[in-house]
């Protein structure tokens, strides 16, 4: 019994971990060209 909730929380623990890279990657996607904006202001500014 007790390996089967164990189980239970690994597999809880794996789709938490999927829905955070998930929404890193979106993240990144959308907000990718403005970082890359804000990094070359930086640049040329040095």
């Amino acid at each position: 019994m007790l390996t089967r909730q164990r189980a239970q929380g690994l597999a809880e623990y794996a789709l938490i971990l999927a829905l955070i890279a998930i929404v890193a990657v979106v993240a990144l996607l959308f907000l990718g060209g403005v970082i890359k904006n804000v990094l070359s202001t930086v640049g040329v500014s040095l």
